[in-house]
């Protein structure tokens, strides 16, 4: 059998002709002349090498379709009827509402999170109530690389950004509901630092903290963009970006009035950073103000997983996320989603094993994330005890921002009048249906009742994870996550077992 989806996707609206397939290829198992069926290889005849990247990218989230045949559901969770750790073995107190959740990282500046969870990097679609939401409920959150292209009022001077007002409205949407825990965190990548984003983020926006991003589970290269005329490939030249071909050169200028130019393309920039660019970068953003620096990594080469590590413990990089497949993304190749990167269960087990060698050469390792494909308690938990006490957090990006979207799509049809079917039972307003508004309230006051509906929708499904994890640790008798480890996990195959 394939693990890896037919010549069919969601991603690019596309669909087979026939329910007959070829196992190896994907292909109708008969393809017939005169077929005008949109399939993988039917949309490229048209569309050319833009089918590389989903043709419906937009006002959506995208992630892998490939099936795997290794995941956290190969995993089932222990329980135990006896004792307690982490809290006094009382019937009274042993409960689920005192399971400690919160965590603290941090090698110079410490960070508290109110629970093991992060919001990995966007900056599309509801935004806003992301980071609004992600403040909400105390979690760290970062803004997704290349912010600056949103920003129609960017300014640049000799090809450095001096000013970029988007930034300081994003992380106000953060800082506005900000209540002791986490952080909101630029990411930067090659072209961000090159054009001075970390300097403008702290001198002039406060920003405490950058994320410098090596590559994520379903884009381990930078995006190709295609460019619609040679004003816009110019304009992205004079930005600092690569365009393809030189929209600068006079003989690319001729063939484009005579309309025979090739498309123009923008590409991002693959990072070539090592050690030395990290010892001299990060000692000098420190002597501006910088507290917190993270990185984004991917499950790409073990060795090269451990060298990111190694460069993070040697700097004191304060958290790593590590992104396995089969995560999201908004832009990135159709064919990479689905077919490149660690499955995120089997990247996770590879950390481990560097962590555990690393701990006996580093006095202070960074704290270590994994995301990639995570919805629910169930998968949050399974990745805590596979972590073995090595893995501080784990990312929720899409689903959290499924949240926001579902949150304030709904709030949209209270405010109208037309209260969806399943919710008129609770309710008919915003304050009488959701249900964690109470507890928003206990926080910020009765303000909390003018919240964005999607910003409490960030609030309550991350809230909802969190006492899920809490029933979780309480049925194995722990009473604090950190305690969580393997042995709170049960495999269901051989190949989950040879993980622990």
């Amino acid at each position: 059998m394939s693990y890896s989806p037919d010549l069919t996707s969601g991603f690019a609206a596309t669909a087979n002709r026939s329910a007959h397939r070829t196992s190896t290829s994907g292909m109708c198992s008969m393809c017939v002349e005169g077929c005008a069926t949109p399939c993988d290889i039917g949309l490229a005849a048209v569309l050319g090498i833009q089918t590389v990247y989903p043709t419906t990218t937009g006002a959506n989230q995208i992630a892998s379709e490939k099936v795997y045949p290794l995941d956290y559901s190969h995993f089932n969770i222990n329980g135990h009827v006896f004792g307690a750790q982490g809290a006094p073995a009382d019937s009274d107190q042993a409960t689920v509402f005192n399971v400690k959740t919160g965590v603290e990282y941090g090698t110079l500046h410490p960070v508290k999170l109110a629970m093991p969870i992060i919001l990995p990097a966007l900056i599309k679609l509801n935004w806003q109530d992301y980071f609004a939401g992600a403040a909400m409920a105390g979690v760290t959150c970062m803004v997704g690389e290349d912010a600056k292209s949103k920003d129609p009022e960017l300014k640049m001077e000799n090809g450095k950004i001096v000013d970029f007002p988007f930034l300081g409205r994003i992380l106000e949407t953060f800082h506005k509901y900000y209540r002791g825990y986490g952080q909101i965190v630029p990411q930067c990548n090659v072209e961000d630092d090159a054009l001075g984003v970390p300097e403008i983020a702290i001198t002039k926006y406060g920003a405490k903290a950058i994320e410098f991003k090596f590559g994520q589970s379903a884009k381990g290269t930078q995006p190709v963009n295609r460019l619609p005329d040679l004003e816009t490939a110019l304009k992205k030249q004079q930005m600092g970006f690569l365009v393809h071909p030189d929209p600068s050169d006079p003989a690319v200028q001729k063939a484009y009035a005579e309309r025979t130019c090739p498309n123009f393309y923008m590409y991002g920039r693959l990072p070539m950073w090592d050690e030395a660019f990290f010892r001299d970068r990060l000692a000098a953003l420190r002597k501006l103000g910088l507290q917190n620096v993270y990185f984004k990594m991917a499950g790409y080469d073990v060795a090269d997983m451990e060298r990111v590590l190694r460069i993070a413990a040697e700097n004191k990089v304060d958290m790593v996320t590590f992104d396995g497949a089969s995560g999201g993304s908004g832009y990135s190749p159709c064919a990479m989603m689905n077919e490149w990167c660690q499955p995120t269960v089997v990247m996770e087990a590879n950390l481990v094993k560097i962590l555990e060698k690393l701990k006996g050469e580093y006095d202070v390792l960074p704290a270590v994330n994994v995301t990639g494909g995570f919805a629910g308690e169930g998968d949050v938990f399974k990745a805590l005890a596979l972590g073995d006490g090595n893995i501080t957090a784990v990312g929720l990006c899409r689903a959290a921002m499924a949240a926001a979207m579902n949150a304030d799509a709904v709030g949209k049809l209270i405010a109208s009048g037309n209260v969806p079917a399943h919710l008129q039972k609770y309710g008919k307003t915003v304050q009488e249906i959701f249900a964690d508004l109470p507890d928003l309230r206990a926080i910020y006051g009765v303000e909390a009742d003018n919240f964005a509906p999607g910003a409490i929708g960030v609030f309550s499904y991350l809230r909802k994870v969190n006492f899920g994890l809490q029933h979780f640790a309480a049925l194995n008798r722990k009473f604090d996550l950190k305690l969580v480890d393997k042995t709170d996990l049960i495999p269901l195959t051989g190949a989950a077992k040879e993980l622990l």
